[in-house]
């Protein structure tokens, strides 16, 4: 289990007491149990895992509350936030990594992208359904790969945007990667939402994502 910690979020250390540094962002929910239990997971995986409280303090289940926090968000608050977040983070003695992995999901997942343009200490991104639509980041600045996950029944992120957004970060010479999952709607990977979760698609993409950061915050 992690610790929530004041005016920061919630920090998951694994048992050896010691791993990379990666921040978990969260839903437009907020910082609610499912991002701390995922913070967990990671920490359970080997790494040191902080979820920033981008919404300091305020949880909903209300999906017209959670809209807006959504669209109340203050941009460049949240980046500000996200690079004290990574500033903590990286100093913090448990963390072995020189650069720190991101990952997000559905609001979260295109704050992970705007993270990776304001700090340059994020070595590597994955991108669970990144949405908002006033986070535009500055992908000439995106030095990290990015691995996006997305959902073939996703409203919100429809194929053509995964393909804009593929086309964006390429054209600003990034690199990302990304699967576009059949059959599935947007928060696949959210088990506590049964209308929604894919039990087999959540467990691949949970498998990507690790070799991925393996592959890229590790191995690198």
């Amino acid at each position: 289990m992690g610790t929530d910690i004041a005016n920061i979020g919630y920090l998951a250390v694994p048992e050896s007491g010691s791993g990379p540094g990666l921040l978990v962002l969260q839903e437009w929910w907020g910082l609610v149990p499912h991002i701390k239990d995922v913070a967990d997971r990671f920490a359970a995986a080997g790494y040191v895992a902080l979820a920033p409280d981008l919404f300091h303090g305020v949880q909903t289940s209300s999906p017209d509350e959670a809209g807006r926090l959504l669209m109340a968000l203050n941009i460049e608050q949240t980046a500000q936030d996200l690079q004290t977040a990574a500033d903590f983070l990286l100093n913090h003695e448990a963390v072995t990594s020189q650069k720190l992995g991101v990952v997000g999901f559905c609001m979260g997942g295109q704050l992970a992208l705007l993270a990776a343009t304001v700090s340059q200490s994020i070595g590597a991104v994955v991108d669970f359904y990144g949405i908002h639509p006033h986070v535009k980041p500055d992908f000439s600045k995106l030095k990290a790969p990015v691995l996006g996950l997305f959902a073939e029944h996703d409203s919100s992120v429809t194929a053509e945007a995964v393909y804009e957004l593929q086309t964006a970060i390429r054209k600003a010479g990034g690199s990302i990667q990304a699967r576009i999952y059949p059959d599935v709607d947007h928060a696949f990977f959210n088990d506590t939402r049964p209308e929604v979760y894919n039990e087999p698609v959540a467990q691949d993409a949970w498998e990507r994502t690790l070799d991925f950061f393996q592959q890229n915050l590790i191995a690198a």
